[in-house]
């Protein structure tokens, strides 16, 4: 059992599940299907992988500010992730899932993890995730085989 981890809140909520590491950034505009919670950018190396229901573990976003209609969107259909964590801040993400609580309340935490956190929780092939307004832990199992 690997011991809880601090990191930092970004968007409230709790969620545990399968973790999936994002090899490369996404952005949710033009790269995720809202529908069906896959990925759909041909160019990104886990193009076809579902992310629905999974702890998405990703350095950060990439592009278009659109991309948080998507992640709403995706959450407000059950097809989103159930919980990030990010390396860096992303507005983009962090607002996404703040108006699927907002206007769905769907609930996907978002949380920031420093550099020993993030490899740790992209290591573990399950994670929980307790995303409090002032501090969030995250609670790793198993090892991750990617």
């Amino acid at each position: 059992m690997i011991a809880p981890l601090d990191a930092i809140t970004l968007v409230p909520g709790e969620a545990a599940g399968e973790v999936f590491v994002l090899a490369e950034p996404l952005s949710f505009w033009g790269g995720l299907d809202s529908a069906t919670g896959r990925i759909i950018d041909h160019w990104h190396p886990q193009h076809g992988a579902c992310i629905a229901g999974r702890i998405l573990v990703m350095a950060a976003g990439r592009g278009s500010s659109s991309g948080s209609s998507v992640l709403a969107e995706a959450i407000r259909r059950g097809t989103g992730p159930a919980a990030v964590v990010l390396a860096a801040r992303d507005a983009i993400v962090t607002v996404g899932a703040m108006v699927a609580a907002e206007l769905y309340e769907r609930h996907c935490p978002v949380v920031l993890a420093a550099p020993v956190v993030f490899a740790t929780a992209a290591a573990a092939s399950r994670l929980a995730v307790r995303a409090e307004e002032r501090a969030a832990v995250l609670s790793p199992s198993g090892s991750n085989p990617s």
